[in-house]
């Protein structure tokens, strides 16, 4: 590893570009891979072996593309995958934690609302999370099933997504939530609809921001920090069909993308990769 090499980062689908976002804004220089998994996108249904197998089989395909760290820019991977992943690879792992801590400090009614999928709720990683607290505030769970396909789909203020929700928001509200933290990465990509449905007065965290920090720190201690007068370039992969998602990763990473399509095939080819992964044009 040297600090010229890229760093990998992950999503089960589109919402890791949130992280992606915080990270190029933070590291500049950085040259950045991201991969989304849309073709099985939402992991908040899937068994815990499969999320295993997936996030293995793409820290493998971007170590083989010279990653000098991994992002696990899933809330959902982080809970069932992230502390297998650092038994296995030697790189620093930088994974996701729900911006709760932040969340009952700043709280004025005492009522903090956790918004994420149901796997990510009732993961050992939240209730570790939720262990650690030492707050008399009170913590809101609300799983949210459907919003990720909502965004995967492209709708992020259509009238579907604003009633599920609304549905989601209206009893946590009336229970005197006054902190939302949205504990999935696709759920930043829905926020100026969640703060029109939520008010003005309800403040809305997630851990973007945190995660590229944490990046920044553990790459510079370990030396490998691109030097500062690089211009980063970024490089995405989908398991999707290109042609149906290249128009929609460019309007949510707000500028051009170079995407090409990551297929799980057994055929031995020279495009093939660690993990049974192959690489397809575009």
């Amino acid at each position: 590893m040297n600090p010229h090499h890229p760093i990998g980062v992950f999503d089960s689908g589109l919402g890791g570009l949130t992280v992606l976002r915080e990270i190029r804004r933070l590291l500049p220089g950085e040259d950045l891979l991201y991969v989304a998994d849309s073709a099985h996108a939402p992991y908040g249904d899937k068994s815990m072996a499969f999320i295993e197998s997936r996030s293995i089989a793409i820290t493998e395909f971007l170590l083989e593309r010279g990653a000098k760290a991994i992002v696990v820019a899933c809330n959902t991977a982080t809970g069932a995958a992230a502390k297998l992943l650092r038994t296995q690879y030697n790189v620093p792992l930088i994974a996701m934690e729900p911006a709760v801590k932040p969340a009952v400090e700043r709280t004025r009614s005492g009522v903090v609302a956790v918004l994420a999928t149901r796997r990510t709720l009732a993961s050992h990683n939240f209730s570790v999370l939720l262990g650690r607290l030492e707050t008399d505030a009170e913590i809101l769970l609300q799983p949210c099933p459907g919003l990720v396909e909502r965004v995967e789909a492209g709708d992020l203020a259509g009238e579907g997504t604003r009633e599920l929700l609304r549905g989601y928001l209206e009893p946590l509200l009336a229970r005197g939530a006054d902190t939302l933290v949205l504990g999935c990465t696709h759920y930043p990509l829905l926020t100026p609809l969640i703060q029109e449905l939520a008010g003005p007065d309800v403040l809305i965290l997630d851990s973007g921001i945190g995660v590229a920090r944490q990046v920044r720190r553990r790459l510079s201690e370990a030396g490998l920090l691109a030097p500062e007068e690089r211009t980063g370039r970024e490089r995405f992969w989908t398991s999707a069909p290109p042609a149906r998602m290249h128009a929609l990763m460019a309007r949510l990473w707000a500028g051009e993308v170079e995407l090409a399509r990551w297929v799980e095939s057994e055929a031995e080819d020279d495009r093939r990769s660690p993990g049974g992964l192959a690489l397809e044009p575009t």
